[in-house]
């Protein structure tokens, strides 16, 4: 662990990132990369350059790609991944992480997250604020999981899929990769075919 930290991203949810990473004071700084040049700070915090100046930073600082769509979070973070950047991950002091969970590198854990035992979460995740992941949770890399999602003991969620805020999976459900599933959303058997999810419970719309 290196003595600064930079987050790619300076925008909505690079702010929660970063508040995330000043409460939990391991860094003694903390800055922004930001391709947008209008923005010179960020909660405070100084933007030092665009994105692709993460690489001159290679030696000083740990990284964190604070981006929410998770297509371009992906392409980012395996970028600094191959060229042996360090990619920290970010939890939160309040969240409540279960025995024998394993959270990879470059995924968020927001304020008031719950994840109980034996869960794994891959890369690059974003677990957002107040959602709550029971037993046995498979989260493969690049997945967002908005605030306030509720998932049931032993399900899986493929990569990069997207679940919208409030939406609930059922116990022993698998979603596979590229889905999207819509705020408010209820899952109660297994989803086959990537796409667009909607209802109680769910169809797919396209």
């Amino acid at each position: 662990m290196k003595d600064k930290l930079i987050i790619i991203g300076a925008s909505g949810h690079g702010k929660v990132v970063a508040d995330i990473a000043i409460k939990m004071n391991k860094w003694q700084s903390i800055a922004f990369l930001d391709d947008d040049e209008s923005i010179k700070t960020s909660m405070g915090l100084e933007v030092i350059g665009r994105t692709a100046d993460a690489f001159t930073y290679k030696d000083d600082a740990d990284f964190f790609v604070a981006i929410g769509n998770n297509a371009v979070r992906e392409k980012l973070q395996e970028k600094l991944i191959d060229e042996e950047l360090n990619v920290v991950s970010l939890i939160h002091p309040s969240s409540v992480i279960g025995t024998d969970v394993e959270i990879s590198m470059g995924t968020a854990v927001m304020a008031g997250v719950v994840i109980n035992s034996s869960s794994k979460i891959g890369k690059g995740c974003i677990i957002n604020t107040s959602s709550s992941l029971d037993h046995d949770n498979i989260i493969e890399d690049y997945v967002h999981i908005s605030p306030g999602v509720r998932t049931a003991g032993s399900i899986g969620i493929g990569k990069g899929t997207w679940l919208g805020i409030g939406s609930v999976v059922s116990n022993n459900v698998n979603i596979c990769s590229g889905c999207k599933v819509g705020a408010g959303a209820v899952v109660v058997k297994d989803i086959t075919e990537s796409g667009t999810y909607v209802g109680v419970p769910v169809r797919r719309v396209y």
